[in-house]
């Protein structure tokens, strides 16, 4: 359970694969966040990854922060570190030095999104829908990232009433590159990263610096200038209210 690395172990050199698994909804812990984080970041530092898959156990890829824990903590801290936790591991699936794929089933909500927003690509099970309940949660943030899944009206609409698209959509979009059967999501993940990873790694890593130094869209930043309205949605007890409304509805 957790933060999990494994390399070599898919047969082919140059892959790392990082799994998520926090059961039972995959709902990230603080901890759990910087954990992906440092996850991610020291794959991409290792020269003999060449490309990194990440991934998640159960029957979802991600369902945003633990609101559980952000509930039952004194003052803000959690919250604090809820934020400052899926900052860094937003910024270390866009920063990694190597290619990302994310592998996408089943849900992938909130912090999900920013992920998966984040990654170089998506593939996704035929079962995975994607959005961002933020709203109704208190919260702000990761519109950031989902405006590079749909384009700009889509996410307006999505963000506002919270609800959720599924993978043939983004598909559609060209956000997704391939949707399969989910016993095949695996499979078809490493395959793309096999075909990456038999590439020559120095100009690989090259391009990846190349191409975000050339996108039009400062992620770090938007995403930080989103975080500072959930801040005041916490001052103003608006957040408080809803994540508790949200635990009454699910307990």
């Amino acid at each position: 359970m957790g933060i999990t690395t494994s390399r070599g172990e898919t047969g082919v050199t140059g892959i790392t694969v990082v799994t998520v698994d926090f059961p039972p909804v995959n709902a990230i812990p603080v901890r759990g966040w910087f954990d992906l984080a440092d996850a991610v970041t020291d794959a991409g530092r290792d020269e003999s990854t060449h490309v990194v898959v990440l991934r998640a156990e159960g029957r979802g890829f991600n369902a945003g922060v633990d609101i559980k824990e952000i509930q039952r903590s004194d003052g803000h801290d959690a919250l604090v570190g809820a934020n400052r936790g899926c900052y860094a591991a937003f910024a270390a699936v866009y920063d990694c030095a190597v290619p990302v794929i994310a592998a996408v089933q089943g849900f992938c909500l909130g912090g999900g999104i920013g992920l998966v927003g984040n990654a170089d690509v998506v593939i996704a099970s035929a079962d995975a829908t994607f959005g961002l309940p933020e709203v109704d949660r208190g919260a702000l943030g990761a519109a950031t990232h989902l405006a590079r899944l749909v384009p700009q009206h889509l996410m307006r609409t999505l963000y506002f009433t919270g609800r959720s698209v599924d993978a043939a959509t983004l598909l559609h979009y060209g956000s997704v590159y391939e949707v399969v059967p989910r016993a095949s999501l695996d499979s078809a993940a490493l395959a793309l990263a096999k075909e990456i990873a038999a590439k020559d790694t120095r100009v690989i890593r090259r391009a990846k610096e190349a191409i975000n130094g050339i996108d039009p869209q400062p992620v770090h930043r938007s995403y930080r200038f989103e975080q500072g309205f959930t801040y005041e949605l916490n001052l103003i007890g608006a957040s408080d209210h809803a994540r508790q409304s949200f635990l009454d509805g699910t307990s």
